[in-house]
């Protein structure tokens, strides 16, 4: 099984959140099913920002992830990276 981070969509049309959950890479993007929630972003389409919430605990457990294997997606490698 590989496990992918991914962003997963929540909310409504021009007010979207995303959650970054640990998945398998074999499931849909929104079906509810995922292993863990790794964390949490809202992005406001109006004023292009986007506000990334990690606790520290978050950021333990996307580590703990990364170094069991997981890839992250293009999207979710890109936050990591500004964020982490």
């Amino acid at each position: 099984m590989v496990v992918k981070i991914r962003l997963t969509q929540r909310g409504k049309k021009h007010q979207r959140s995303y959650r970054i959950i640990a998945v398998d890479s074999r499931k849909p993007r929104d079906t509810g099913k995922y292993l863990e929630e790794l964390g949490s972003c809202h992005y406001n389409p109006r004023t292009k920002k986007i506000e990334f919430n990690l606790k520290d605990k978050d950021k333990e457990n996307i580590k703990k992830w990364l170094k069991r294997g997981a890839q992250p997606t293009e999207a979710t490698e890109e936050l990591i990276k500004k964020y982490l």
